[in-house]
């Protein structure tokens, strides 16, 4: 989990505030329907393909964001308080 975890939690913490209310219900979804955490990180990191009920653009947005085209350490969850900050 060393890298599922800091994977999806920066992703939440980038984008949760921006999605619409059907791109939530998308995320909610994936983070809570599969039962292995590790399919969600080879999903996004196309190692694997997505199953079909998973190929949204909420499963684009994150794939895009594991691509991690600004090179940004990314080896720790962010910590809660991002949660209760206004969005930007």
């Amino acid at each position: 989990l060393i890298l599922v975890r800091p994977l999806s939690s920066l992703f939440a913490k980038e984008n949760l505030n921006r999605m619409s209310e059907q791109q939530l219900n998308l995320y909610d979804r994936l983070i809570n329907e599969p039962s292995n955490d590790w399919d969600i990180y080879y999903w996004a990191t196309e190692a694997k393909p997505a199953p079909a009920e998973f190929e949204n653009d909420v499963m684009a947005m994150l794939r895009e964001f594991a691509k991690n085209k600004k090179r940004e350490q990314r080896l720790r969850q962010p910590d809660l308080e991002y949660l209760f900050e206004p969005p930007r």
